[in-house]
């Protein structure tokens, strides 16, 4: 993985910060994707919701973006790379396949909890 190339020192650190910030905004997302499932088996619907709705929340974010996180803009503003991952501390591939994995994962969820609600 080729580190990212920023225009200057104080643009480094903000690259990094942004980087940071958003791979902890990306693990709550993700989690809660994967949680929704595990609420719903539990019986726990209503948590399953409320992730659902935050997560829900972020479609919202990234529809209005144009399907790009804002971060990722920000990101653009300190250095010059554009790899799949020069926004985020993921691996290549995972940052690549990013949204079609996890939207895939969440319309399953969705298809889940909808069937709980309707069952239950």
């Amino acid at each position: 993985m080729t580190p990212p190339v920023a225009h200057g020192r104080g643009d480094a650190r903000a690259l990094a910060a942004v980087r940071l910030l958003h791979t902890a905004i990306w693990a709550f997302f993700a989690s809660s994707i994967l949680a929704i499932p595990v609420t719903v088996w539990l019986g726990q619907v209503v948590a399953a919701l409320w992730l659902s709705v935050f997560v829900w929340g972020e479609v919202v974010v990234l529809v209005l973006n144009r399907m790009r996180c804002p971060l990722t803009t920000l990101a653009a503003r300190y250095t010059d790379d554009r790899a799949d991952n020069f926004d985020i501390c993921l691996p290549r591939w995972l940052a690549r396949h990013n949204q079609r994995l996890f939207g895939t994962l969440f319309a399953l969820t969705q298809l889940q909890l909808g069937w709980a609600l309707l069952a239950g």
